[in-house]
């Protein structure tokens, strides 16, 4: 009994950080999609990190998301980072 509480909680906790970043980091035309819509077009899409001497490319097939839709959530996310803090 316990498990399936701590497994309800856990599944309640996925739902509400999943709506959380849908509103901060998501542009306005996927402001409609459901959240499974999301996870089908964002998570659980083909990709691979291909790694060179001073850089990573990440790279994956831009059928589902177009690549300035993909560039702008990620932009928006890298918002959400609280600024450096000044040297002491």
């Amino acid at each position: 009994m316990k498990a399936n509480a701590v497994r309800l909680q856990l599944h309640a906790l996925a739902y509400n950080l999943s709506n959380f970043l849908r509103t901060l980091a998501l542009p306005d035309e996927m402001a409609s999609w459901s959240l499974t819509t999301i996870r089908e077009k964002l998570v659980k899409i083909g990709a691979k990190v291909i790694s060179h001497a001073r850089y990573s490319v990440f790279q994956m097939a831009e059928v589902v998301v177009p690549r300035d839709l993909f560039g702008r959530i990620l932009t928006m996310i890298a918002t959400l980072r609280p600024p450096d803090p000044a040297p002491c």
